[in-house]
């Protein structure tokens, strides 16, 4: 098993996606144009958490915690303030809709060998819900904070060698 750095990966943005019953699958996204969000300082945290639902059974004296609803959460984005960035752009244009957008992380650990090495990826849907800028002190760079409130689960791909 290989660790594997969080530079190298990139985020994308694609287009408005409808939410859907079912969980989503690779195939649910192919045909969608991708636009690179440039100049990530963080990505933060994406995946399921399920909501913690309490019993307080008298008789018994005891807790008992079951599971609830799950929900992927909001991931926080953070890049240096480009204003230039087609990717950045399309965020701060995707705020301003209450509309769920298509997101696609691509990871740096695509394998060292095989004839056509790809990178694993994450993909899901997400509601823009901030693209608020940060300016911090003087020996900063200005910042874009994204808050991506995930809709969806996340579908992961995993690196492959392409043999």
């Amino acid at each position: 098993m290989s660790l594997y750095p969080t530079a190298g990966a990139k985020l994308y943005i694609g287009g408005p996606k409808e939410q859907q019953k079912a969980d989503f699958a690779a195939a649910d996204f192919t045909g969608e144009t991708w636009v690179e969000i440039d100049d990530l300082e963080n990505l933060g945290s994406l995946g399921d958490t399920s909501e913690t639902i309490n019993f307080d059974g008298i008789n018994a004296a005891r807790r008992k915690t079951l599971k609830g609803t799950r929900s992927a959460g909001t991931m926080e984005v953070v890049c240096g303030i480009n204003n230039d960035d087609p990717g950045q752009i399309a965020a701060i244009a995707a705020e301003k809709t209450p509309h769920d957008y298509a997101f696609r992380l691509v990871l740096n650990d695509a394998p060292a060998t095989g004839s056509d090495p790809t990178p694993s990826e994450r993909m899901f849907i997400a509601k823009v819900m901030s693209a608020s800028e940060a300016f911090d002190e003087a020996n900063s760079v200005m910042k874009l904070n994204i808050s991506l409130g995930v809709n969806s689960n996340v579908v992961k791909i995993a690196a492959a060698t392409g043999d």
